[in-house]
Order: structure tokens, then sequence, then C-alpha cells
């Protein structure tokens, strides 16, 4: 659809649905959403020439001296949002980011996740992702009172979030965004909602759609939604496995092989992406897993992955093969279950490609699947023992990891590696100097 097609239809859907404002959307490096209200008449010369802001106020962007920035709206990402009145009604818009000469910030992470993506296609492959994205519901936003205590896929009159999973997906659907699932999750009050697969670029967009829709409507029932990756240490934490694939230019999927000798349906392509997930998942773990907390939940006992293994039974590898559907080539994927939903979706979907192709440009193979579901029971030393590598046990591990990655610096380009060296490295400084609940005042607010 060519841009000036849809920038057409954007205008023409602004005067007959009353829209007065058009929020343009975009994310800081760490993932928060950030955004300033346009009105309609303006919107043709920011299609041409984007709007101004000033770029040293977002974190990570630029210094007070280089702080000029233009937003570029993407018409094809207009929606008007469900949950503001109809009269005079609001609608968004996703930006890429410019600098005033007219070319990519290198600080926009919509614009990594673009050229990673582009990098891809050059090779003949489309990057499809499918989330699965889980959150807690908590009475406010002071603490971790919580509104129920079901369990896996609980259906019980005690489950007063259904109304509110019924809402968040009516709304997801309004804007345009299909939902496979929603379910009740593992923990009290423990939530999940599971998007239908599509492009990285679509998906990252309709990830930061999806967790402002779901405190939107938490806030509309007088509850807070959370997506900290682990708000209480005697329940599960929240995770954001990410179903992932390539398909090639005929539409066919690259991860697909029915006659596999191993017998998981999958492809030489897909060995390689699998062993460059195994191999680099350690430098982007940073990423993936961006947050103090994130590595609460990264420990053994549960099905959060600190073995780097790869499984289709076993929910405690890194990277499990779903085996509902093994003989259809549409289902075939790869889940990567380590990654939370505190991650920025757009760094995080690019740097998860990055070492796909990584794997797949070195010929990397993957070791043996792992079935024994035991391994992830053991302590990390234990695992190291018996001869597995393990994710970081920490964010100041991470921080270090990422920092000497030189594919990290190569996806990411040198103005975000560097910032998120910085600003983790002082995270974890603070943290460990910290004796009061820092992390859960912080980030149960924040995230």
């Amino acid at each position: 659809m060519p841009a000036n097609f849809q920038q057409d239809f954007v205008l023409k859907t602004i005067e007959s649905r009353d829209v007065h404002f058009v929020r343009f959307w975009f994310t800081d490096v760490l993932g928060s959403m950030k955004s300033f209200a346009v009105i309609p008449s303006e919107l043709q010369g920011a299609f041409n020439e984007g709007m101004g802001f000033d770029g040293s106020c977002i974190e990570g962007f630029t210094p007070a001296q280089e702080s000029d920035m233009l937003a570029f709206p993407d018409a094809s990402t207009f929606q008007v949002l469900p949950w503001r009145p109809e009269s005079n009604a609001v609608a968004r818009m996703f930006c890429s980011i410019r600098t005033p000469d007219g070319e990519p910030f290198e600080g926009d992470p919509r614009h990594v996740l673009a050229r990673t993506v582009q990098a891809a296609q050059s090779l003949g492959y489309t990057f499809n992702v499918g989330p699965e994205l889980e959150y807690y519901y908590f009475k406010d936003a002071r603490g971790t009172e919580v509104l129920d205590r079901g369990g896996y896929f609980d259906l019980t009159s005690l489950d007063y979030a259904s109304d509110l999973r019924r809402d968040t997906v009516l709304t997801l659907e309004k804007m345009g965004i299909p939902v496979e699932y929603s379910h009740h999750e593992s923990g009290h009050s423990q939530h999940e909602i599971d998007l239908r697969f599509t492009d990285a670029l679509s998906m990252a967009d309709a990830v930061m759609t999806y967790k402002l829709v779901v405190k939107e409507i938490a806030l509309k029932h007088g509850v807070h939604a959370s997506f900290m990756p682990k708000p209480m240490a005697d329940q599960p934490g929240s995770g954001m496995h990410v179903h992932q694939s390539l398909f090639d230019r005929d539409g066919n999927n690259a991860f697909f092989d029915a006659d596999d000798t191993q017998g998981y349906g999958l492809s030489k392509v897909a060995k390689h992406y699998l062993a460059g997930l195994l191999r680099y998942a350690p430098e982007f773990c940073l990423v993936t897993n961006p947050c103090v907390n994130s590595y609460k939940r990264l420990v053994s006992g549960g099905e959060a992955p600190i073995c780097l293994s790869w499984s289709r039974t076993n929910r405690s590898a890194l990277v499990r093969v779903p085996g509902y559907r093994p003989r259809s080539e549409v289902a075939c994927r790869l889940e990567l279950r380590s990654p939370d939903p505190s991650a920025n979706p757009y760094l995080a979907f690019a740097v998860m490609l990055a070492a796909g192709l990584k794997g797949i440009e070195e010929g990397l193979e993957p070791p043996d699947p792992v079935e024994d579901g035991s391994l992830g029971d053991l302590a990390r030393q234990e695992l190291r023992d018996r001869g597995f590598a393990t994710l970081p046990d920490s964010l100041g591990q991470a921080v270090e990891l990422f920092a000497g990655s030189r594919l990290m610096r190569e996806v990411l380009g040198e103005h975000i590696h560097s910032y998120l060296v910085q600003e983790k490295r002082r995270e974890w400084n603070e943290y460990q100097s910290s004796v009061s609940s820092w992390e859960l005042d912080r980030y149960l607010e924040v995230l």
C-alpha cells in the first residue's frame, strides 16, 4: 500500500471518526512509551517534514547540545484509541525518529529493529514472532495484594480478572491486534494474553500497545497491572516467551523439515538459528532481561530457564520446540523462554534475530536436545559440573557479558550499546549499595 494512500486513509478516517487529537508514540532506549499530541491540521506537514521535539529529555537519546529530533509518524500504524470518548476522539501512530538532516536516529529502538529485519530480508527471510506476555493484577500500585488465589487455567468465581481480560482482548481487537489465547496463569492473580504471530516490527508495536491497554483497562476497573518480572518471592515470575520463525520469499517456513532425522521437524536453517540463540543468549540477556528484578525470576527450581539447552518437552530449557502440531509447517517454530516483559520489545526482537542469523552465517550446530526435566532443579554450579553453560545470575554479570559482546555492539549500534552499559552498571551499583526495597519501589510503579 503506497505511503500516500495510507496517509489519505488516515486523514479521511480522522474526519469521519471525529478525531481531534493524534498521539505520536515512540519509546526511549529502556522501552518506556513516550508521546505527544498533534492536532489534525498539522498531520500533513508531519508526514512530510516530521514534528520536532527535544531529544535531550528522552532517556538514552541525546545530550542537550544535540537535542533537536524529528518524529515521523508511520501512517500504517494509525488506530483510534477505543478507551477514549468517541466524540472528540483520540488516535495514535507510532513514529520513526530522525535527526534534523533526515537521517535515522541511531538511538531509536524502532529503527534498530527495522534495520535488523532488513538484514534478514536481504537474506531472503521474513522474521515472525508471537510473544506470550504474563503479568499480575494488584489492588493498587503501592503493594502486591492480589485479586484472586487462582492457578493455571483456573475459571472460578474468584477470578474477577476474567472481566479485565475480556475487556482487554476486545480493546486489542478493536485496534487490529489479533489475540490467540487469554487465561489465568500459575501465580495468584497472574494472567497471560497471547498475541497471534506476525512480522517482528508490527509485533513490537503491538506489544507496546498491549502493555498500555492492559494498564488502561486495569485502571478503568480500579486496579493496578504490573509487568514486573518477579513481584512476589513466593509466586512465579512473569515471562515473555517469544515464539519465532523465518519464512522465505515464497511464504514457506524456512524452519520446517518434515524429514528431520531427529524427529523435531526442524530444518538445517532452524538448527543453525537455534544454535545462535544458545551461543549468544548470555550476551543479549541484558536486553531481554534488563532490570535487577529480572534475575530473581531466572533461578533454579522454576520454569524460567537458566541452562543453555533446548528441548521439546522440557520447559526448563532455554529454547523449546513446541510440539502441539508436529507435522504442520506453519506451526513450526522455536520458543525462547528467557525474556521477560520488562524488556524493550524492539531491542529484544532485534538481538534474538541477530543471534539467530549469526548462527546461520557461522553454520553453528546445536548440542543434543535435553529432555530431562530434572535439570531445572539443579543449581548453576551443578549444571556447570555437568557441562552445561548458564545465563547470567545477576544484572551485574549480564552487563559485563553485554559490554564485551561484538555482536551486541554491531546490532544495537554504538550509541545504544554504550548507553545501556553505562546506565545498567549505574543501576547495579545503586542496587548493591541500597538496603531498602529499592527495586520493588521503583519497578512496581514503572512496570
